[in-house]
């Protein structure tokens, strides 16, 4: 597919995304059949896979956003800064983070570690999409959606420089 001066391919189509987020909905809505969790997504990446998410549970839940930083173009920079922090109170409450993708495993590590210091009675953590050859994680991730190879991709939230965000599917850039 061009777009815009750049040559992608399709690495996950949009109905297999759309299949996986009512797969992960499902085991949400029956973990917390009996709770209204928290649902934390992590800006700006998650936002449309979270948006789906929370539309095919069958719970009620709350959400929230936190924003970091940890990307410049398409090389993670090695730190992680918070932009935005959430603003619901998680004390005792039981919290799913809602991340798009897990590469190096830092900014899963920083949320988690910060959303622990908050006291919460469970958290539980989603991605999209996980890079299992490149994380370094001491820690499970409760729910992924699709394990990926190790390369660069963009769709369904995640970006390049803050484009391409709003495609349908998870592609990866061939050529500019």
């Amino acid at each position: 597919m061009h777009f815009h001066g750049y040559e992608l391919s399709p690495v996950i189509f949009d109905e297999d995304i759309q299949k996986r987020v009512h797969e992960i909905a499902k085991k949400l809505s029956e973990k917390f059949k009996d709770e209204v969790p928290i649902l934390i997504g992590i800006l700006n990446g998650s936002f449309i896979f979270m948006a789906d998410l929370i539309r095919a549970l069958d719970i009620d839940c709350e959400m929230d956003f936190i924003k970091l930083a940890s990307y410049k173009g398409s090389q993670s920079t090695g730190t992680v800064r918070l932009l935005k922090d959430i603003s619901a109170d998680i004390t005792d409450r039981h919290v799913v983070i809602v991340e798009d993708i897990i590469d190096s495993g830092l900014t899963i590590k920083f949320i988690k570690d910060r959303m622990e210091d908050a006291g919460p009675k469970s958290i539980t953590i989603i991605t999209l999409l996980l890079k299992p050859d490149v994380a370094i994680l001491d820690f499970p991730i409760d729910i992924v959606g699709f394990e990926i190879a190790p390369e660069f991709v963009v769709g369904y939230g995640l970006d390049y420089d803050q484009k391409m965000r709003h495609l349908p599917a998870i592609y990866r850039i061939e050529k500019e």
